[in-house]
């Protein structure tokens, strides 16, 4: 496949899928059969809309082990990668700097963000290839959906108060501490509440 960034790299960011583990706060409408089918569908949605863009090697990271059955079904997974760190930001922090040792720059986003398509990982991309140190994409949540380096950098992700509304806030004055400067795409929004349900139909090609 030939992509347009071929010196960077897409971390697809996926939790692995176990009933009861995942979309838990979409169990009391859906069920942990249905939670788990919403978030084998995003990632299947996630990583197809990436893929299918071309815009750089795009690698899956899992949150543990398991799941290797449902990940292969995915296209182009020749390698399943695995998370490692006792938060989220230790994750990627780790995951960031494995992928930097041999590319120029990374992108970082999570497999429930339906919203996030090749066009806007192709903006993100765009800035970094041009010298932006740090590309954020928000999301309505008060975290974000989408972070981009060009070097490791764990004042990004250290100290972060991971799955509250203050994580896009609080990045921002780590960034600002630490003297990098960042650029921020359009708000976008992920999937975790009911009243998220109700976009999904309005993606293209979902369903």
């Amino acid at each position: 496949m030939t992509y347009r960034y071929p010196q960077a790299r897409i971390l697809f960011f996926a939790k692995t899928p176990v009933a009861g583990q995942v979309k838990t706060r979409l169990q009391p409408v859906l069920g942990e059969a249905g939670a788990l089918q919403l978030h084998q569908q995003l990632m299947r949605y996630g990583w197809q809309q990436l893929q299918r863009a071309a815009q750089a090697p795009l690698q899956l990271w899992a949150s543990s082990h398991g799941g290797e059955d449902f990940f292969r079904q995915l296209e182009g997974v020749p390698h399943i990668h695995r998370q490692r760190g006792h938060d989220l930001g230790e994750r990627m922090h780790n995951a960031t700097c494995d992928a930097l040792a041999d590319a120029e720059f990374v992108v970082v986003v999570g497999a429930d963000c339906p919203s996030v398509d090749g066009a806007y990982v192709a903006q993100a991309l765009a800035l970094l290839a041009a010298g932006t140190p740090v590309v954020l994409g928000p999301a309505e949540d008060g975290g974000y959906v989408l972070i981009g380096l060009r070097e490791p950098m764990p004042a990004v992700f250290g100290d972060i108060r991971w799955g509250q509304a203050s994580v896009m806030q609080q990045t921002r004055e780590r960034l600002r501490a630490a003297g990098i400067g960042w650029r921020e795409l359009t708000v976008k929004w992920d999937v975790d509440r009911p009243e998220d349900l109700v976009r999904l139909d309005s993606l293209p090609g979902w369903g």
